[in-house]
């Protein structure tokens, strides 16, 4: 794609009602909002971040082609079919390439809505440009991904607060989704300490995450295939979304039921192998070692008290009994009925 470095201002103009009389208000029909992926992803400015690693770029990427070929993305959630540009700005074609193909191992052709883009300015350098020109080229446009915000955030203005930066940083992309009506997904990365508000994992300041729709946080273990996507904001539900990431295809898939239940699975076998390793162990030095949320440990201890797979002497924990083997990962996989409600949450 070249750029042509024309201002976003010079957009064609949309004319929207700002101010009403509260019963003027009250008495005006609004169009439903945009959905790239109902429930989940809306027209606006969304964030999704994660550790390093850890598969936003195949969440995202999987999620553009879902919507690209009409297909149910995370293999679960029906789409409207239609145009996505996703900027890989940290990888190269051949790289890309090879994602792709790893992908379509699964099944499937390549989209000829997928625009994919691997090099493109800073937003303060006509990176802004870049994505009006393609959206104008693509008026039915479902989706805008750019993998990462830190490539295309720009410069910061000298003597600006941290906070403000943020803020007009993120506007900038904010600025263009809503003029053209569209949802536009920004891919970052979290703090490195660990948070209990799963929303403050956001790397940066508040003028960040304030100046986004809605933001979403991707967990997962190191060596697992289950995580949880976080997910809240102004016009989605907030919720916790069980999610297995399938390591031969790339794909992300939504499970059924709740993500506390199959997190608290994964995560039993973790700390009763650590404990059988380290008898005595204390709640904040396995958080510490095994690199799980402090409030996630001490529940789960607790429940496994509670279930007899350990015991507590005075907040240190040990194996029941020299003789009890660890649990086997089957056994503490739970099969869930899901009601109609839950399915159709996203």
């Amino acid at each position: 794609m070249t750029p042509h470095l024309r201002p976003v201002v010079d957009a064609k103009p949309v004319r929207r009602q700002s101010r009403w009389t509260d019963t003027e208000l009250m008495a005006t029909q609004f169009p439903e909002p945009r959905w790239a992926v109902p429930g989940l992803l809306c027209e606006g400015l969304n964030i999704l971040a994660g550790a390093p690693k850890l598969g936003k770029s195949w969440l995202s990427l999987g999620l553009g082609a879902s919507i690209s070929t009409g297909e149910p993305a995370l293999g679960v959630v029906d789409v409207d079919k239609g145009p996505v540009l996703y900027c890989a700005l940290e990888d190269t074609g051949r790289r890309l390439q090879r994602r792709r193909r790893h992908m379509l191992k699964a099944g499937g052709r390549p989209s000829p809505l997928l625009t994919l883009e691997t090099s493109c300015p800073p937003m303060t350098a006509g990176g802004d440009a870049v994505i009006v020109d393609w959206l104008e080229a693509n008026p039915a446009a479902r989706l805008v991904i750019i993998d990462t915000f830190e490539k295309m955030r720009g410069t910061d203005t000298p003597g600006m607060s941290a906070y403000a930066a943020d803020y007009l940083a993120a506007g900038r992309f904010k600025r263009i989704a809503d003029h053209y009506e569209v949802p536009i997904l920004l891919i970052h990365h979290v703090r490195k300490q660990g948070h209990e508000d799963w929303s403050a994992l956001v790397s940066g300041t508040n003028g960040l995450t304030g100046a986004a729709d809605s933001i979403l946080v991707l967990e997962r273990g190191r060596g697992e295939d289950t995580g949880v996507l976080h997910v809240t904001g102004r016009d989605v539900e907030e919720a916790d979304y069980a999610m297995r990431f399938d390591s031969d295809t790339g794909a992300w898939t939504k499970l059924d039921g709740p993500a506390e239940d199959y997190l608290m699975a994964d995560t039993r076998v973790r700390l009763i192998h650590h404990i059988r390793a380290y008898p005595g162990s204390k709640p904040a030095d396995i958080a510490e070692a095994l690199d799980i949320k402090p409030a996630t440990v001490r529940k789960t201890l607790g429940r496994m008290v509670t279930d007899g797979q350990l015991r507590n002497d005075r907040g240190a924990y040990h194996p029941p009994s020299d003789t009890t083997p660890a649990p086997d990962p089957s056994h503490l996989s739970l099969c869930h009925s899901t009601s109609v409600d839950q399915r159709e949450r996203l």
